[in-house]
């Protein structure tokens, strides 16, 4: 691969979100709100009292849970579309306040609509298992069971609503201010070579943690920590609220332990997930080996908290924006070409905001939206070959949700182990276009890249995943957690992973606090580790099968969320229960490691 001539800019890709609206003042919003308190209404006056009813036939609930599914489908919307804009512009006051009244109006709508769901929840069991094996409820048959495995934690219509009214200014309030607070934040970067000092964003200094050079590694890593301790204190008071929140809603709910209520999200029994989450801590000997590997490599004497991503080789290769389009799109048409179809409408109808920018939210993520609209992409492309895979990841989810669009809203969004299936499915497809492409020296590069990919997703979010059981149960028992204890929990965590391969150093305690999963999804962390251990034991299924896997592939995706993920997975010949099956995953890793090990042999200088 030959060095580019000169740096590449940035795309100006900026995303186009008119099927939602056209602008904050745009009249249609209030139109809109105006009119789903009118449906809302109606709806109350047909409903209220009669779901719940002896009498109640199975053509009265469908068409009592069409009417509601519409209703949240449309409501979702303005939402929605001011979350989008506050994504991409977190600094401004107008945006976020605009955001906030969003908030409000949803709540107001919801209130009107919460006796649905707990009339739903009160039918009796026999009457339910009668009711939905009607063809008039096939298509809510999932919804109507999820619903109904919440219902011994859900309070009164009363309680509920006072719930969701404060909730704006409780934790949705919390959340907000977590988000302006870290989006706005900047970095105080000095240059090593010229003793420059700049403000970095997030995102502009956690890429300097993969520069060749070390010294910038670590200048990098002084300034991160310096951001972060500057705030540090604000963001372990936000935590502590997240943290005490969450306790009191359990306690409310009597939801017996902190992570309880995401396995309930996500379908999943706590057996599955501790199977899977202790099969990590029994794995850490992968991470370990492969970084006394990088360590040799680096021809350093030690590892520490800015290594963990350094290159092996100073990396020339850029990719601008159309080369990077070519290789996802032909990557996923290598395998279906319905995937490149819905790929392809992404870059063709501008649904990405790729343009890194001032104020934009770190990161990146897909919306699904609704199934009348489309979903969209928020990235920032830095033309890095990591940027290409992270492309990949985002548009796997795009194609998820785009093929789910054949759902009706209910069923359109799938559960968070699931939801990475296709992201990953699509970083692997992309990699291993990559890999045919470079040469030795450059595979060595990638496979490591991949493997630290898959190290951050497997072993890092399990390893989050205790941090936070760590820190809500410490809420719970003893109280408040200081800074320094929180720094604790998480250096112990994470330390435990690499062994004696990583030495995290000091800074590294404060790196917990900008982790947004922990503050607006708690215990969202371990579907990450669900999905690439799936992803990977699939895709090996998939080699395997040819063709005839990809037909089913398809098939699992368009169905969205409208079977759980154990119906999901067994249409691919998986129990999600199997030690087996996971342990498959775990092999695909050693076998990641092994194709690193092997490429280092053949390209290692000889003495």
């Amino acid at each position: 691969m030959s060095a580019p001539v000169q740096e590449l800019q940035p795309p100006k890709i900026r995303w186009n979100l008119e099927a939602l609206f056209k602008s904050p003042d745009d009249p249609r919003i209030e139109a809109l709100w105006q009119e789903l308190h009118q449906r809302a209404d109606q709806f109350s006056t047909e409903y209220r009292g009669k779901i719940n009813q002896p009498e109640v036939s199975a053509a009265f609930l469908s068409e009592a849970l069409r009417q509601l599914e519409l209703l949240a489908r449309d409501a979702s919307k303005p939402s929605t579309y001011a979350q989008l804009l506050f994504s991409t512009d977190t600094a401004s006051p107008e945006i976020g306040g605009f955001m906030q009244e969003q908030m409000e109006r949803s709540s107001e709508l919801q209130v009107k609509l919460l006796f649905a769901e707990l009339e739903l929840q009160q039918i009796p069991e026999d009457q339910i298992a009668r009711l939905i094996e009607a063809p008039e409820l096939a298509n809510y048959r999932h919804h109507i069971l999820v619903a109904r495995q919440r219902s011994p934690y859900r309070l009164s219509e009363k309680e509920e609503i006072i719930l969701e009214e404060t909730a704006n200014t409780g934790i949705r309030a919390w959340m907000r201010l977590f988000e302006e607070t870290t989006s706005a934040q900047t970095y105080p970067f000095i240059d090593p070579s010229t003793q420059e000092k700049s403000e970095l964003t997030q995102e502009e200094v956690l890429n300097y943690l993969r520069h060749p050079e070390r010294s910038y590694r670590q200048a990098a890593g002084d300034a991160f920590t310096e951001g972060l301790k500057s705030i540090n204190r604000l963001i372990t008071t936000i935590y502590n609220n997240v943290l005490l929140d969450k306790k009191i809603d359990d306690r409310l709910r009597n939801q017996p332990y902190p992570e309880f209520s995401r396995h309930l999200a996500n379908e999943l029994d706590k057996e599955t997930v501790d199977l899977v989450v202790g099969l990590c801590k029994e794995h850490h000997h992968l991470v370990e080996r492969y970084y006394l590997v990088k360590r040799e490599i680096l021809g350093l004497d030690q590892l520490t908290h800015v290594d963990r991503y350094a290159p092996l080789h100073e990396a020339n290769e850029q990719i601008e924006w159309s080369e990077a389009e070519s290789i996802v799109l032909d990557s996923f048409g290598s395998f279906h070409p319905e995937l490149r179809e819905r790929a392809a409408e992404f870059f063709d109808r501008g649904w990405i905001d790729a343009e890194p920018r001032a104020g934009k939210t770190g990161g990146a993520f897909c919306s699904y939206n609704t199934t009348d609209t489309h979903p969209v992409i928020l990235m920032s492309y830095l033309n890095k070959m990591s940027d290409v895979e992270t492309l990949a990841h985002e548009l796997g989810h795009g194609v998820h949700a785009s093929l789910s669009r054949a759902q009706t809203e209910f069923n359109y969004h799938g559960t968070l182990p699931l939801a990475e299936l296709a992201s990953i499915f699509g970083e692997i497809l992309v990699f291993e276009r990559l890999m045919a492409k470079a040469s030795p020296e450059d595979q060595l590069a990638l496979v490591a890249e991949k493997c630290e990919g898959i190290f951050a997703s497997v072993f890092r979010q399990a390893s989050m995943f205790r941090f936070e059981q760590r820190c809500h149960q410490y809420r719970r028992e003893e109280g408040e957690l200081t800074q320094d204890e929180l720094g604790e929990f998480w250096q112990e965590e994470l330390q435990s992973m690499f062994g004696r391969s990583i030495e995290l150093g000091e800074q590294h305690k404060l790196w917990w606090s900008y982790v947004g999963h922990f503050f607006w999804a708690p215990f969202y962390v371990y579907a990450y580790a669900f999905g690439e251990l799936l992803t990977l034991s699939l895709y090996a299924k998939a080699q395997a099968e040819g063709p005839e896997f990809s037909e089913k592939y398809i098939q699992v995706l368009k169905l969205g969320g409208s079977k759980s993920p154990e119906e999901l997975m067994s249409l691919v010949g998986v129990d999600l229960r199997s030690k087996e099956f996971w342990l498959g995953g775990f092999q695909a890793i050693d076998a990641m490691v092994s194709r690193f090990e092997s490429l280092w042999q053949q390209v290692k200088p000889t003495a």
